[in-house]
């Protein structure tokens, strides 16, 4: 009998497969990462083969030293980067061009000319999504647009569009013989395509943006048997489970009444609470997104404050300006000095995302001295993420009408002990890491896992969840909001520095 669910959990940066026992806890796992590809300023891509080569290798990373087998395996879910852009032939399964990555801003001059008429809300009162750069579905009208003859062979069916969810499952489960084309309601929610009510692509944003249905894969919801692989390593187990990366760690922080939140800091940083049955639409420049939707049930919805660059920015320290060997030296540098000396980092690398939607801001750091050094530069990059998760907790409680207790947080970045601290200090509430970390694969996995039986219910799985380590607010209140003035003071030096600022609300 099988004792595992195992989870791909395709991120930004890297792709991981993990092994959960009955308990949630990890028996094997492997992590390999990906090219960043960078064409020119403003632009991101991956290799869609890349990444399905990424794929393959940690399947096998983490199944054959653990000396396991397809049939130790109950079913696979699969958690992914979401709104990350795929186009590819339906005979070869080449893509017809690199992958559109959510952080890519190359068709900032589409929102523009969208937003003249309408408004930058003007699908968002059946979608939940504000017109950004950030969405699939003006990213594959680029596709259309941009390269030779790939309309032609969309509207004959010749290619099909998916975020990574959908070509990871094409290809696991055949690829050009046979491969299913689907994905789930709540990557589905993230393509700007979707009718939040009818749970169906919306014919009219279709034909605003000009994009052939048939390239569109089939939706279903987070939790049921899309097929089985054909990949050798884990031959016939059920792909069961599919969940846009935020959700699947809302879902694996086990967030399943109304009110629960949980912030995940990663590449972004994306904190999602459930609003339950219905959408909830925002004033405060949040986005309404889907939450997850178990097989036949109701789906659930939630909101989601979404900020593009956090750990990005530690990356981009460590990789553009060489100041740190890997990315977890940049506690140690931070620490290196007692606070921020006066220096702020705004990473609009991409734009502002929650809660301004500024298309037109761009990164600066702010309060430069000749005292800076490398140190406040570090500690700077640490309290970015900090206070843009402020921004986007006090944009979700008018919203919600919820003040959170405790914010429940999950992500690589939670390992650093000074973001986490200044984190409590800054918002002055108690932040709490589960004892299980890794909640996106886990997400996908308890998903996976309810739809063939693993697993029997909620209430099983909200059982698993523990405390792992809590920080308490330590700073005086004075200092609190001495830096959160100032950091509000540079996020309005981000405004207005490239030529599209027509799209700004």
């Amino acid at each position: 009998m099988a004792g595992y669910v195992a989870a791909i959990d395709q991120g930004t940066t890297s792709t991981r497969f993990i092994v959960f026992d009955r308990n949630g806890r990890i028996v094997s796992a492997a992590q390999s990462e990906h090219e960043q590809i960078y064409p020119k300023p403003g632009c991101v891509e991956h290799d869609p083969e890349e990444i399905w080569r990424r794929t393959q290798d940690v399947i096998v990373a983490a199944m054959e030293p653990k000396g396991l087998r397809p049939n130790d395996l109950a079913a696979i879910g699969i958690a992914n980067q979401r709104e990350t852009t795929i186009v590819w032939s339906r005979s070869t399964g080449k893509p017809v061009c690199n992958a559109l990555v959510w952080q890519d801003t190359r068709v900032a001059d589409d929102v523009a000319q969208f937003s003249a008429d309408g408004g930058q809300d003007r699908f968002r009162k059946n979608t939940g999504l504000p017109l950004a750069t950030y969405f699939s579905g003006l990213k594959i009208r680029w596709i259309l647009n941009n390269l030779a003859g790939v309309r032609e062979r969309a509207e004959a069916g010749e290619v099909l569009f998916g975020n990574v969810d959908t070509y990871l499952v094409w290809r696991l489960t055949g690829g050009p013989q046979g491969g299913i084309h689907v994905t789930d309601v709540t990557n589905a929610s993230r393509t700007q395509l979707l009718n939040l009510e009818t749970l169906a692509w919306d014919d009219d944003i279709l034909g605003a943006f000009g994009i052939p249905k048939n390239m569109l894969p089939q939706i279903r919801s987070s939790s049921e048997i899309y097929g089985r692989t054909e990949l050798p390593a884990i031959k016939d187990v059920p792909i069961a489970g599919i969940l846009g990366d935020q959700q699947a760690a809302l879902f694996g922080q086990t967030c399943f009444q109304p009110g629960e939140a949980k912030n995940t800091y990663g590449t972004g940083c994306f904190l999602l609470m459930n609003t339950g049955a219905h959408p909830v639409h925002s004033n405060c420049g949040l986005l309404t997104t889907v939450a997850y939707k178990l097989g036949s049930d109701a789906a659930q919805y939630a909101l989601e404050g979404s900020i593009a660059i956090t750990g990005a920015l530690v990356q981009w320290l460590r990789d553009n300006l060489g100041l740190i060997e890997k990315s977890a030296d940049i506690e140690t540098l931070a620490r290196s000095v007692k606070d921020n000396g006066g220096v702020y980092f705004v990473p609009a690398f991409s734009g502002l995302y929650a809660p301004y939607w500024k298309t037109s801001a761009r990164g600066v750091i702010a309060g430069l001295t000749r005292y800076a050094n490398k140190g406040h530069l570090a500690r700077a990059v640490l309290e970015a993420t900090a206070f843009q998760t402020r921004e986007v907790v006090e944009a979700m409680a008018l919203d919600s009408g919820i003040q959170l207790d405790v914010l429940r947080a999950d992500g690589g970045m939670t390992e650093n002990d000074l973001l986490m601290q200044f984190q409590a200090d800054i918002l002055n509430r108690s932040v709490v890491r589960p004892a299980i970390t890794e909640t996106t694969a886990l997400g996908a996995g308890y998903a996976a896992g309810l739809a063939v039986g693993f697993f029997k219910n909620l209430e099983e799985l909200r059982m698993h969840w523990h405390v792992g380590h809590t920080w308490a607010p330590q700073m005086a209140e004075a200092t609190r909001k001495e830096l959160y003035q100032s950091w509000k003071k540079a996020v309005t030096r981000s405004f207005n520095w490239t030529d599209n600022a027509s799209v700004d609300v």
